[in-house]
């Protein structure tokens, strides 16, 4: 079954990659490799045949980069053998071969790939030669010989990939660009640069001794003499990179010598000028990237070096030529990390000597193998005492130089002078950092010294000498502003000693690219996690050890915090690209130590509360810190603190005149709240926490614990304070006067964000956002009912809850509990559930039981299974009593018993927000109110319910009603808790008013009450919203109104009642005996509700896995009651006209527009079933789909009649049907073809193509069927069928689901001779049967060609020759054959090429005639 789907499945991808579209080339290359991974004996080789025949393919070429994107996602099973496949290591040769000229300049996309691919074959094995193994050995396989055999071309293959590599080079250097400007960056050489260097890498790691000897000796002659310009550098230094990473030894021996006498000798022949001229030598700059390369060879292995190297450096470390001493800080740093840093150095996957015969070894059976991480033994390079020497010593002797070159004669450099000097220390700090130490206190090491030596002379840090260092990085600003380059690098070497540690991040992202790269290439991921190559593991550990240095966080010193400041002065700078610069680096820094913004947040708040118009680059440069970068964000930090500053200086900076820092502001507003995570204000641990917390890390003693408590006691009353005075300020704010509507926007919207329930909330806020409830602005309405709807939240009276098992609660309902056994595994409807269900529910007359009613809210209680222990609040729950409320509710109590304020907050809300759509904020304001008060404030809304409905001015009429809908809401679901008495009390109350409202309702209008109810019933046990719910039932009770729309709104309320899903079935019933007497209704609108409503009470019915589904209506049995109506409904339309002419008069016949309406009716329930219900596919629909065929014929005036109609059997075929229902399906499409109306017969037969499509795998059972359909519609009477069966035929042919058959081949073509003339009375006239046999013959032929368009099957050309013959049949016939020719020619057009020789000359010849004679185009 497996190979069946994935073969199926690689056909439709294999005919995607043959398309010149390629927009899913990435998505069908990774199916590809997972189908390979299932069955590579079924994929890999039609790939490589595929690509071995698009290589040359000059016209295609996109064909080669799609099929190569596609063997690269599945190298390791093309290398791999296995038990089921080995047979992909017989195309390793041939593939590498054949594909090498895919590296081409003109097209890059195509040489990318082509390195990839290479790129990862080389990851995976080993270049040895193995031709020897089939003399030694004697268990090899068939396979295996071949491959040995086919390794002795390894070096062939690789001579030719370094030439063609070598020519690229060449190429590029003729290019006359570098002319233009040497120093342009390209980025696809960069890209091509990598890759090489990778590849490289892969072959000299895992080759053996001749092949690399052969490598060194080739690259070696060509870089011996040889000057390469600035765009093919990095290529070339890719093949040094490569080959020094793997022999050192040998290579270091062959160039590193030369390349320094060859350096020396230019500087000797120049002497001083070559040092001061800015142009440069392209020679010796070539050299000196050479050796920058050249030295990052193993540190061991330059010791013996040494000598050379410093002198070299001794005599170049002055050179003024930016590129030229670019390469020396290239060459130093690469030095000391080579000397300083720990790395893997062995990256073979089989430890293995692979020199040695092959009797114990052989190397092809290791390739792409998985590896065990724990038995695999990393080689690491660790520096020795001899590498840390050499290192210190070249330290010494470089870096103070410069230092004192920049101490001694700052004033008088020149800027190159000093750029250089500045990259030649940056350098050094990057290479040597690593080893270093971080400073915890003074002591004399070699980072103390590198530290203190920068400082002193750019401006940074140190004790004693922090005004010197200040005013000599200032001098460099002041003085040198144009000089953007050298402060830059000053500032980047100030910061290095802060957040550098061997490795910048983005290295190590990038390295996290490669890996994950790596990983999706080569795991298998249906295996899972052991199953990694070799080079996946490495590349990983060496990952690890770098994420390691990166996260090496310390704590922050003296002179961290001197850096930051710096930082900060710096970012706040008058010249704006010194300002971004240092900015960035703030960012970094911030983000690297926890908490060390708080040196800096006193100053950003003076300079932002400052007043001074003078400041505007620092102000500037403080709202951009604040603004942060997308991983360091002030304002949000936990830091009570620190927001106690900010927010407020936030707040009365938002108004100023500048229209770049307002929106900026703005922009830094709309991250506060979008980032902003409350933060405790006391951090309670439980003896849980601590007991673990020491158990981590140690015992504690009884002082450290009594200090920890005084800790945290200290902290948390500060937070309180800081807390109370940042609330306390903002309202302050808030009631300034002075403060436009914008600025308290913002502080309004700072304030929601602050409330929590730790602490009590002040007063005076209370206060400020209840009289904000009825400000003139919009806006800040908006954040006061969000703000009041909190406070009364947080007001609210906890709730009270039990615990009980469920045979305690049935026994408390007086039902039985036997049926609680075995309930694990039954979801749906069970006997212990009914009673959560609104079964003709009344509620009890006492209140104490009315108490301890057991009310599950959620609709997931009770439906699966239950819990031993079943935990709810009882129905019960304190509210505020006048006299006796605290002073924070009885604010809220006084304003809202105020009718004055009540009425002036309807009269505003009519116009919030400036839209229509019911406001859930509001709701959760006024159901707070009516949870916390009671009956309290429920006249005065009664009061203003009736104002706001009665509104006659029409601008105010909708929003009087969205208004009045939400504070109904809130009253009944605020009355969750309420006694009966209270509830009587309010539904006596609300009852009339509900009723006047649904009498009234309008288009206006109705949405908003729909939307109320929904929110009152949601999430509720429907026993407890008995009343509500009874009152939507009286909706539909009630005599239907003259007005349809009030009617149709009136069930669009009933809608509503879906959120209570399955614990309502009685009210389901009942809804249902009053719409199936509406299905015909005269009104369009009340219909469409009807229909929504039954197809969500339908989708209630389920079939479960071991459960059930039994008190909701039935949709089979529904459907069978539609099926009888529906097929009286298409006799009558079809026996009666819609319109009857009688003289002048035009009349509607009512029966026949009530049949239309129940079919129109019919359609709309199908189509909503399938977007409505889960299980949409019963067996009454399947019963329903002949009349959906039969439907077809009606004729009416409604345009998306017919589109609804194929929408609706649409939905069938792209449902999963199971074979109990596919069986029944096939039999339903079986009677349909068998009507008498031909339009029946050609919706089904239609429909038949997408029933396949979309149920390949699991209706191939049915094949012989529906192929014996197909033809027997293919020989119907009426054309239009004909056409569609034939299309449907080659649909069948195409997708794989039956084959062409000789026994079919065979069966057109005699159809399609037979003699259409027949003699009747004397005279030779044509027989229309025999017409239609002959035509549908030829529809045969037409499916079989039709069914490849992208290739040529064996049976083509002759069935292209048989067409042919018939180009001058009746006109009829000859249709169908110039539409099939036509559509073979715009098929086959782009490859025809290669389709051609299918053909042979007398077929090609008579194909030609046919396509370009005039009857072809007439």
């Amino acid at each position: 079954m497996i190979k069946q789907q994935a073969s199926a499945l690689f056909e439709e991808i294999r005919e995607n990659l043959s398309r010149t579209i390629q927009d899913y080339t990435k998505e069908a290359a990774e199916t590809c490799q997972y189908l390979a991974m299932l069955r590579p004996e079924s994929i890999v080789s039609p790939i490589v045949d595929k690509l071995l025949l698009s290589i040359n393919n000059l016209i295609e070429a996109h064909r080669f980069t799609s099929l190569m994107h596609c063997l690269k996602r599945m190298t390791r099973q093309l290398v791999r053998q296995t038990s089921s496949y080995s047979q992909g290591q017989t195309y390793i040769i041939p593939l590498l071969m054949s594909v090498l000229p895919g590296i081409d300049l003109n097209d890059f996309e195509k040489t990318s790939v082509t390195l990839d691919f290479f790129d990862a074959i080389f990851m995976l094995i080993s270049c040895v030669d193995c031709s020897s193994a089939i003399d030694v050995r004697h268990d090899l396989n068939e396979i295996e010989k071949e491959v040995c055999l086919s390794t002795a071309k390894f070096e062939d293959f690789i001579t030719k990939f370094l030439d063609r590599i070598f020519q690229m080079i060449n190429i590029l250097s003729t290019d006359f660009s570098d002319a233009v400007n040497i120093n342009e960056k390209h980025t696809d050489h960069d890209n091509l640069q990598v890759k090489l260097t990778s590849i490289m890498i892969s072959i000299l790691q895992q080759c053996s001794n001749n092949i690399f000897r052969m490598i060194k000796k080739k690259i070696t002659n060509f870089i011996a003499g040889s000057i390469f310009l600035p765009k093919v550098r990095q290529l070339v230094a890719g093949l040094v990179r490569a080959i020094v990473k793997c022999y050192p030894i040998e290579i270091l021996e062959t160039l590193l010598p030369q390349t320094c006498e060859s350096i020396e000798m230019i500087l000797h022949k120049s002497e001083i000028t070559l040092l001061n001229d800015h142009d440069g030598d392209l020679e010796l700059t070539w050299y000196l990237f050479l050796l920058a390369e050249l030295v990052q060879a193993r540190g061991d292995t330059l010791l013996i070096y040494q000598q050379m190297i410093k002198s070299v450096f001794h005599l170049c470390i002055r050179i003024l030529h930016k590129d030229s001493y670019e390469a020396i800080g290239r060459a130093i740093k690469n030095l000391l990390q080579s000397l300083l840093n720990v790395y893997p150095m062995n990256y073979r996957f089989t430890g293995e000597n692979l020199e040695e015969s092959f009797v114990d070894f052989l190397p092809i059976r290791t390739w792409g193998q998985n590896v065990d991480f724990d038995q695999i033994q990393v080689q690491y390079h660790i520096p020795n005492i001899d590498e840390i020497d050499l290192a210190c010593d070249f330290v010494n002797t470089f870096l103070y130089s410069e230092l004192t070159l920049l101490k001694e004669n700052f004033s008088n450099i020149s800027k190159y002078e000093r750029r250089r000097s500045l990259t030649i220390i940056s350098s050094i700090a990057i290479g040597c950092f690593r080893i270093v130490s971080r400073i915890e206190k003074f002591r004399e090491n070699l980072r103390m010294r590198l530290l203190l030596d920068i400082g002193k002379l750019l401006g940074k840090f140190c004790f004693k000498l922090i005004a010197i260092l200040r005013i000599s990085l200032d001098m460099l600003i002041e003085n040198q502003s144009d000089d953007v380059v050298s402060i830059k690098t000053a500032l980047t070497i100030c910061v290095l000693s802060s957040k550098y540690y061997g490795i910048f991040s983005t290295d190590v992202t990038q390295m996290r690219k490669d890996v994950q790269s790596m990983r999706t290439l080569f795991r298998n991921e249906i295996i899972g996690e052991r199953d990694n190559p070799h080079c996946l593991i490495i590349n990983q550990i060496a990952l690890q050890i770098e994420e390691f240095e990166l996260n090496n966080f310390q704590i922050l010193t003296e002179i961290d915090r001197q850096v930051e400041l710096k930082l900060f002065d710096l970012s706040i700078n008058r010249y704006s690209e010194i300002r971004r610069f240092a900015q960035d680096e703030l960012f970094v820094f911030l983000n690297h130590y926890f908490s060390s913004f708080e040196i800096i947040v006193d100053r950003i708040a003076d300079l932002v509360n400052t007043q001074d118009d003078i400041n505007d680059n620092q102000i500037k440069g403080c709202l951009y810190i604040l603004f942060g970068d997308k991983n360091f964000f002030l304002p949000t930090k936990r830091s009570w603190t620190m927001m106690k500053k900010l927010w407020p200086s936030i707040v009365h900076r938002s108004h100023t005149k500048k229209i770049s820092l307002q929106r900026l502001i703005q922009e830094m507003k709309k991250k506060i709240e979008k980032e902003f995570v409350t933060i405790p204000l006391i951090d309670d641990t439980n003896q849980i926490s601590r007991h673990a917390a020491t158990t981590l890390w140690r015992s504690l003693e009884p002082n450290e614990i009594e200090i920890g408590i005084q800790f945290h006691e200290k902290r948390h009353e500060m937070n309180i304070q800081s807390y109370n005075h940042l609330i306390d300020t903002l309202c302050s704010l808030l009631n300034d006067e002075t403060l436009i509507w914008g600025q308290k926007k913002m502080a309004m919207s700072f304030l929601c964000l602050l409330l929590q329930k730790q602490i009590s909330i002040p007063s005076l806020c209370i206060e400020t956002c209840l009289n904000f409830l009825i400000h003139d602005n919009i806006e800040l309405r908006k954040y006061a009912v969000k703000a009041i709807a909190a406070f009364c939240r947080l007001q609210k009276s906890p709730r009270i809850y039990v615990e009980k098992s469920l045979d305690e609660i049935l026994n408390c309902n007086n039902q039985s509990s036997t049926s609680i056994i075995n309930d694990r595994f039954q979801p749906g409807d069970r006997d212990n559930n009914l009673w959560l269900t609104y079964n003709d529910y009344k509620p009890p007359e006492l209140q104490t039981v009315w108490e301890e009613t057991c009310f599950l809210d959620k609709v997931s209680h009770g439906y699966y299974q239950w819990q031993k222990m079943i935990k709810y609040p009882i129905n019960k729950r304190e509210r505020y009593i006048h006299d006796q409320m605290p002073k924070h509710a009885s604010i809220i109590f006084d304003h809202f018993l105020d009718k004055s304020f009540l009425i002036k907050l309807t009269k505003v809300i009519i116009f919030d927000e400036r839209e229509i759509e019911f406001n859930r904020i509001r709701f959760l304001m006024y159901k707070s109110l009516f949870r916390n008060f009671g009956l309290a404030f429920v006249d005065n809304f009664i009061e203003q319910l009736y104002v706001l409905i009665h509104e006659s001015i029409q601008e105010k009429y909708e929003g009087s009603h969205r208004a009045a809908a939400e504070i109904v809401a809130g009253m009944i679901r605020g009355s969750k808790y309420w006694t009966l008495e209270m509830l009587d009390e309010l539904w006596q109350k609300l009852t009339p008013f509900l009723i006047e409202v649904s009498n009234n309702l309008t288009q206006e209008n109705y949405l908003h009450w729909g939307t109320c109810f929904r929110y009152c019933l949601n999430n509720t046990d429907p026993r407890r919203m008995s009343r509500p719910i009874h009152f939507i039932y009286t909706l539909i009770n009630h005599q239907t109104t003259s007005y349809t729309f009030n009617e149709a709104s009136r069930w669009y309320l009933v809608q509503s009642l879906r959120v209570l899903q399955w614990r309502i079935p009685s009210i389901w019933y009942s809804i249902h005996e009053h719409a199936k007497e509406l299905l015909d209704h005269s009104s369009k609108w009340i219909r469409e509700r009807i229909v929504v409503i039954l197809a969500i009470s339908f989708g209630i019915d389920l079939k479960l896995f071991n459960g059930k589904s039994t008190r909701h209506p039935n949709t089979d049995q529904f459907i069978d009651m539609i099926r009888e109506r529906l097929r009286q409904a298409i006799d009558i339309y079809e026996s009666k006209p819609l319109v009857n002419l009688s003289g002048s008069n035009v009349e509607l016949d009512i029966e026949a527009r009530q049949a239309l309406n129940l079919i129109e009716t019919v359609i709309d329930l199908h189509s909503n079933l399938f977007v409505r219900s889960h299980q949409p596919i019963t067996e009454g629909i399947i019963r329903l789909f002949p009349y959906l065929c039969e439907m077809q014929s009606i004729v009416t005036n409604d345009a998306g009649f017919k589109k609804r109609l194929e929408i609706a059997r649409t939905s069938i075929g792209m449902a999963y049907l199971n074979a109990h229902l596919l069986e029944i399906l096939i039999q339903q499409l079986e009677y349909a073809c068998t009507t008498v109306k031909w339009h029946t017969r050609l919706a089904t037969i239609e429909f038949v193509q997408n029933l396949v499509f979309c149920n390949l795998f699991n209706a191939r059972c049915h094949a012989k069927r529906l192929h014996e359909l197909v033809c027997k519609c293919l020989f119907d009477e009426q054309l239009e069928v004909r056409l569609i069966a034939s299309t449907t035929l080659s649909g069948f042919y195409q997708c794989g689901y039956i084959p062409v058959t000789e026994d079919d081949l065979k069966y057109f073509i005699s159809m399609s001779k037979i003699d259409y003339f027949t003699i009747m009375n004397g005279k030779k006239v044509m027989s229309t049967k025999d017409i239609v046999k002959r035509h549908s013959g030829i529809l045969g032929l037409c499916a079989i060609v039709l069914a490849s368009p992208y290739d040529v099957p064996s049976y083509v050309p002759n069935a292209l020759m048989i067409l042919c013959e018939h180009s001058h049949d009746p006109p009829l016939i000859q249709k169908s054959i110039k539409e099939c020719l036509s559509e073979f020619r715009r098929t086959h057009y782009d490859s025809w090429h290669e389709h051609r020789a299918k053909f042979n000359d007398d077929q090609l010849e008579i194909l030609a005639d046919v396509l370009i004679s005039h009857t072809y185009y007439t």
